[in-house]
């Protein structure tokens, strides 16, 4: 190729680029002529006030206040400069119409949304899908977490007294390193992260949910209440009883609603956030008395990788894992080395209006095992006991942050801060 041959096929490929850039502008400009060509409803300002090494924070407003159009006349956009950029949103019936999405700080602290009519655009969903045997969520053909709904029972040679339902095995980190065990051969009962209580007295007797081997009580998966997957979260409502077994027979002693809300990982895929609600109602007449003991409900029994060499804890009040058990906190940080190189762990968030908060936790010493294996529990009942009586319902909630890589009291701070007190949404109507 001469000299000149160059030359011209230089000024062809110079053509194309500016061709191909204009192509792209006037993409972009019927875009934002097709957005802002549609009907406003109303405008959303949003505040946020902790945003040092802050995470996606999850929003909503109640949409039925805002507008009655349909939910596929709808659409969010967010206001950047002079552009307005779609945002992913979902719509969830609860008793009236709240609208969800994830504000992604990013160094601002104030956002303004437009909320038009307008058809939605699509966006990938985080999804829940039942095999008949237990309940898995994903997104983007990654699993985050499952659940079972059907008995899992011991390995063989095991007393089937072990046998349970209802709990979470495995949670995956989001680069898919397990974080949960369950059948420890030193403790069988263990199942991943669960819920049962340990001294209850129930029409006077005292009953261990929490011991299986002590054959006096379980908690077991009775039915699904409800599912729901979107583009922001994947959730279901599950029912559990806590049953009092005695001389052969069974009675359900407390009957527990348990709500488990997985949002969609980070933009990096560095973390996401996983939501759990507990609403405990007494299945008779008789009063539920949950008695002082050293652990009790929610329990995490960590995976076998960990040990006293390659995990740490770190709470809200500066405690590590030589001084944490007894302690409170409003939050907790378990983390430590994974497989394949990698890091990970979970954030576990305490709402402030659980009872006894901040709550007490049980977290196994160094030398638990001899090998150090780790245990942690949020305890309210570690020093006091706590009476749930019939016709009222009682809730604990809990968030988690899952994550890969390393977590640091400031975003554990951050997490709980925006958790506790959700931003506030100012609405203006069109």
């Amino acid at each position: 190729m001469n000299y000149k041959d160059a030359i011209i096929r230089e000024q062809v490929n110079i053509f194309s680029m500016k061709k191909t850039r204009l192509v792209l502008t006037l993409i972009l400009l019927s875009l934002s002529i097709f957005y802002s060509s549609a009907q406003t409803i109303a405008t959303f300002s949003v505040k946020i006030d902790n945003i040092s090494n802050a995470l996606d924070v999850p929003a909503s407003i109640n949409l039925d206040e805002v507008t009655f159009l349909s939910d596929t006349s709808i659409a969010l956009f967010e206001v950047q400069g002079k552009n307005q950029i779609p945002v992913p949103f979902q719509i969830k019936q609860e008793g009236h119409r709240l609208m969800y999405w994830s504000i992604t700080p990013s160094g601002k602290t104030n956002f303004t949304y437009v909320l038009a009519k307008i058809a939605p655009k699509s966006f990938n969903m985080i999804s829940a899908v039942n095999d008949g045997s237990s309940i898995t969520i994903t997104s983007n053909e990654k699993q985050l977490l499952r659940y079972y709904n059907t008995t899992v029972y011991p390995p063989a040679g095991i007393d089937s007294v072990y046998r349970r339902s209802g709990f979470i095995h495995p949670l995956w980190t989001p680069h898919g390193q397990e974080l949960t065990r369950i059948q420890a051969p030193d403790h069988y009962h263990h199942y991943g992260i669960w819920n049962p209580w340990t001294h209850v007295l129930f029409e006077k007797d005292t009953i261990d949910f929490w011991n299986l081997n002590a054959k006096q009580g379980t908690v077991r998966f009775a039915k699904m209440v409800s599912k729901t997957n979107g583009p922001i979260f994947s959730e279901f409502e599950a029912l559990h009883e806590h049953v009092v077994l005695k001389k052969g027979a069974q009675k359900v002693a407390l009957n527990e609603l348990q709500t488990i809300r997985v949002y969609q990982p980070d933009k990096n895929n560095d973390y996401y956030i996983v939501d759990i609600t507990s609403q405990m109602n007494c299945a008779t007449e008789s009063p539920f008395l949950i008695l002082e003991y050293r652990y009790a409900g929610m329990g995490w029994r960590t995976t076998g990788y960990w040990n006293n060499t390659n995990c740490e804890v770190l709470t809200s009040e500066g405690k590590t894992r030589k001084d944490t058990d007894g302690t409170r906190a409003k939050w907790c940080i378990v983390q430590g080395e994974l497989p394949g190189n990698e890091n990970g762990g979970i954030a576990f968030l305490s709402y402030p209006a659980n009872y006894n908060f901040p709550e007490p936790m049980r977290i196994w010493t160094l030398n638990t095992n001899v090998r150090g294996d780790m245990f942690f529990s949020f305890a309210p009942t570690k020093d006091r006991n706590w009476l749930l009586e019939p016709g009222k319902t009682y809730v604990q909630k809990y968030r988690m942050v899952v994550f890969s890589g390393k977590f640091d009291a400031a975003k554990a701070e951050s997490a709980w801060q925006t958790y506790a007190n959700p931003p506030k949404v100012l609405v203006t109507k069109n």
